[in-house]
């Protein structure tokens, strides 16, 4: 027998319900439930969909990333490609590959543009609950705009997406802002962070030691408990903005302020990329242990001009798709079912196309139906059949016997409520009934 192989450690199979797992993962009902309300709050807000390809260059996230974060010094699949010695990297996210794109095809020329995409992201780390190797990510980006009232329309969006979800605003999530400023203003409390670090240079792990220099806005995100009251007593950035920086934060402020939407100005709060300026924002939860991000952005205007593009203001947000459906479960959230409204009980010797014929047209209808399909020794006798069916979930059995078939009819049958009743209803028009079985579904 050929050896067992398993998926590599900390990528998973998104699978059916219905199928045994090892570990709590999302189902797949619930995932296609979740990018059809994204699909749905998307077009309300004007964003259009695109896909750009897995696989980039290297040199676009060392680039558009930086140097030293994380992501780039410790946590990118990065290969050779063995017939042009290109050096590629499975993407750790999906900005740079968007923006990327926008250049490559010149997509600003007729103005700004919403987008989304979703889809598999990349990083080498060490697996844990809600953190992959393998991980998706909804990603949701505006470009070519520079007011206030685009920031404030993505942390809009997002709520939008709660709302749908069923997550409560201020209890199961929480938003956090925060303003970076522009670059001058950055470069200037970077060096007052240096100074200040550089006096507590005795208390500094390791870590901190190696990003003095070349990243110290890092050193604000460390929980290493022994440096925080060195961390909680250094410059803040909100300090050092000037007017036209603050007078931007408070446009984002008040627009918060006027729909209603609670908040908390944080700031120690940072993004992990170089290219992020002005506002930024989080999303945050206490259900999750550590992992408390479920969703972060913010306000990346250089980044187009970093990449080789023409100057253009850009937002967006990037939300880990894993670890919000887990929130989810662990909330026990309701969701729409996903089982089928009927399941057909096929008696053995019944004509099958006569029975296809007629499933075919409830479908038609928008009717979800589970055939019970022959096996190698033929259909499975009708006790058995309705134990299947019990099981798919079905709200109603399609019961195609012979004294049915030869008054055309067919017989359905309450599984889950109605306590059983049946009433027979004819073949010869199944549209005309197909509503009474999508009544039911929740």
């Amino acid at each position: 027998m050929a050896e067992k192989l398993s998926a590599v450690k900390g990528m998973n199979d998104i699978l059916p319900a219905s199928v045994p797992r090892t570990e709590k993962l999302p189902d797949s009902a619930l995932w296609q439930w979740f990018e059809s309300v994204v699909r749905t709050v998307l077009a309300r807000y004007g964003y259009q969909y695109l896909l750009t390809p897995i696989v980039e260059p290297t040199a676009l996230f060392v680039r558009g990333l930086g140097e030293v974060t994380d992501i780039v010094e410790k946590e990118m699949y990065s290969f050779t490609d063995a017939m042009n010695g290109d050096k590629l990297t499975l993407r750790p996210e999906a900005t740079a590959g968007i923006v990327r794109a926008m250049i490559e095809h010149n997509a600003l020329y007729n103005g700004p543009l919403r987008l989304w995409t979703v889809g598999p992201m990349f990083r080498h780390e060490r697996p844990q609950k809600g953190r992959y190797r393998q991980f998706h990510q909804l990603d949701v980006e505006a470009l070519g705009l520079a007011g206030p009232d685009v920031d404030a329309e993505m942390i809009l969006v997002a709520r939008a997406l709660w709302k749908e979800l069923g997550l409560v605003e201020g209890q199961h999530v929480r938003l956090e802002i925060n303003s970076l400023g522009q670059p001058g203003e950055r470069k200037a409390h970077r060096d007052a962070l240096v100074r200040h670090f550089e006096q507590h240079a005795d208390v500094l792990d390791a870590d901190a030691q190696r990003r003095l220099h070349s990243n110290p806005l890092r050193i604000l995100d460390s929980k290493n408990a022994a440096m925080q009251p060195v961390v909680e007593s250094a410059p803040q950035l909100m300090d050092f903005l000037g007017p036209e920086s603050l007078a931007h934060f408070d446009a984002v402020r008040a627009t918060l302020d006027a729909v209603g939407l609670a908040y908390r100005v944080n700031p120690r709060l940072v993004r992990g990329m170089d290219y992020y300026n002005l506002t930024v924002f989080e999303w945050v939860t206490d259900q999750l242990g550590s992992q408390g991000t479920v969703c972060g952005g913010g306000r990346y205007d250089g980044l187009m001009a970093q990449l080789g593009g023409k100057p253009a203001p850009a937002i967006g947000f990037g939300l880990g798709i894993e670890r919000l459906l887990l929130l989810m479960q662990e909330l026990a959230l309701p969701v729409p079912d996903s089982a089928p409204d009927a399941y057909a009980i096929v008696p053995p010797g019944t004509a099958l196309p006569l029975v296809m014929t007629a499933l075919e047209a409830l479908r038609a209808a928008g009717v979800r139906v589970q055939q019970h399909a022959a096996g190698a020794e033929g259909l499975a006798g009708m006790k058995a059949q309705f134990k299947k069916a019990d099981a798919s979930g079905a709200r109603h059995a399609l019961i195609f016997g012979p004294d049915e078939l030869a008054r055309g009819h067919v017989t359905v049958k309450a599984l889950r409520e109605g306590g059983g009743s049946q009433v027979e209803r004819p073949l010869a028009t199944p549209a005309a009934w197909a509503p009474t079985l999508l009544q039911s579904r929740s």
